[in-house]
């Protein structure tokens, strides 16, 4: 870039009335003619705080220590890494898909949040519920952290959402025997030998395959 542009960048900055949106936007812009924008980390973006919200399915717990251990961190290093999340229009939330401790410490120390004027760095991907899931578990595991009560929880939730035991052992990285292990757990295959709850499961199947057909067509 030459020093044209950049002085002509910087007197538009200089001239803005909210400098950092200025650089929001500058930013959205270069990520729309980079060569890599398929890929998140190439846009990070600066979100208040109150507009990221905590998804209701993650199985990563984190020992006291732990956090305050990452509070340390951050007060001394800054935010190294974004908050992963996706973007709900309905409710206009960020909503967690991998970072929540990081969100926490921001959220709960006011030195943290100040100095970084009440915002969050996130990333946002583009996935549907199971797919977010699923990449929840994958960056747990690939950490090794997350609770067996978390994962037989969320194992329970695809199963429910209609993903086979074959779809969750490739997305998940899991071998056959622990997603099983993981329906005993829930109690998912007890549930589903039920008749009454076997026919409601199948009805809210077919009604979730219907309307995905609708909105594909559409």
């Amino acid at each position: 870039m030459g020093s044209a542009h950049k002085d002509a960048i910087r007197a538009a900055f200089e001239a803005a009335d909210d400098p950092l949106a200025f650089i929001t936007d500058l930013r959205e812009f270069v990520h729309d003619l980079s060569p890599l924008k398929s890929q998140p980390v190439d846009y990070v973006r600066w979100v208040p705080i109150e507009k990221v919200t905590p998804n209701d399915y993650n199985p990563n717990s984190v020992a006291k220590v732990e956090m305050k251990l990452l509070y340390t961190s951050i007060a001394h290093d800054g935010y190294t890494q974004p908050v992963v999340t996706i973007y709900d229009e309905e409710r206009d939330k960020y909503v967690i898909v991998d970072g929540f401790h990081r969100y926490f410490v921001c959220k709960n120390n006011p030195d943290i949040s100040a100095r970084n004027q009440g915002r969050l760095p996130v990333v946002v991907i583009d996935k549907p519920v199971n797919d977010r899931m699923a990449s929840t578990v994958r960056h747990n595991r690939a950490r090794g952290k997350h609770s067996v009560d978390g994962m037989a929880s969320m194992v329970f939730q695809m199963l429910d959402n209609g993903w086979d035991e074959a779809a969750i052992c490739n997305e998940l990285g899991m071998e056959p025997e622990e997603v099983l292990r993981l329906k005993h757990i829930t109690g998912f295959s007890k549930l589903f030998s039920d008749v009454e709850y076997k026919r409601a499961w199948t009805t809210r199947r077919q009604m979730q395959i219907r309307r995905a057909h609708k909105e594909k067509a559409a």
